[in-house]
């Protein structure tokens, strides 16, 4: 059986705080693998390890009519 393709996601947190997550197989977020101050540095350093594991990146929104859904 083939691995499914792991998605990292990035979401804002209560505490304003912004976590790297990796999804469980059917969906489920799983435990925050590194949290940030803010979103830019989430996604810079989550696009690179996605890059070297040739994973998925999925932004999640953080305001606005957008917010919880996937960038």
């Amino acid at each position: 059986m083939a691995d499914a393709k792991k998605i990292y996601h990035v979401v804002k947190r209560e505490d304003k705080k912004w976590e790297v997550k990796l999804a469980k197989v059917g969906g489920a977020a799983g435990k925050a693998i590194k949290l940030f101050d803010t979103k830019v540095e989430a996604e810079e350093y989550v696009k690179k390890m996605a890059e070297n594991q040739g994973a998925s990146v999925a932004v999640h929104a953080s305001k606005g009519k957008n917010k919880g859904r996937i960038q």
